[in-house]
């Protein structure tokens, strides 16, 4: 009885393996979850330069411009996912500048303070 109530579910035409529910998915939780992730390296922008990694930001602002030109050319246009991805880029970027003012240029940490 459970396995035809679980057959039935799988096969039926609004299951989870029809494209609506996929959509829904991808084109409005998946961007809205990724927020927290932009969300979190903004947090991160008082913390000190020394505690920025690199493999972290080279992947969270590649995923951004990646996933960014990605969003534009699928078919419908999902705005949300551009949006997040513009601002994952953007902070990886920003923060990597921080790392790299830090690691390469001290001298101008040390004039500005």
């Amino acid at each position: 009885m459970a396995t035809s109530k679980l057959q039935a579910f799988l096969n039926h035409p609004a299951g989870p393996k029809t494209s609506q529910l996929l959509r829904f998915f991808l084109h409005f939780w998946a961007p809205t979850f990724k927020w927290g992730i932009s969300i979190a390296n903004i947090a991160d922008f008082s913390k000190p330069p020394e505690k920025i990694s690199y493999p972290q930001q080279i992947a969270v602002m590649a995923t951004g411009l990646i996933w960014s030109r990605y969003s534009t050319v699928i078919t419908p246009k999902n705005w949300n996912l551009f949006s997040v991805n513009v601002a994952m880029a953007g902070t990886g970027i920003y923060q990597l500048s921080r790392k790299l003012r830090q690691d390469y240029f001290p001298e101008e940490a040390v004039a500005k303070e």
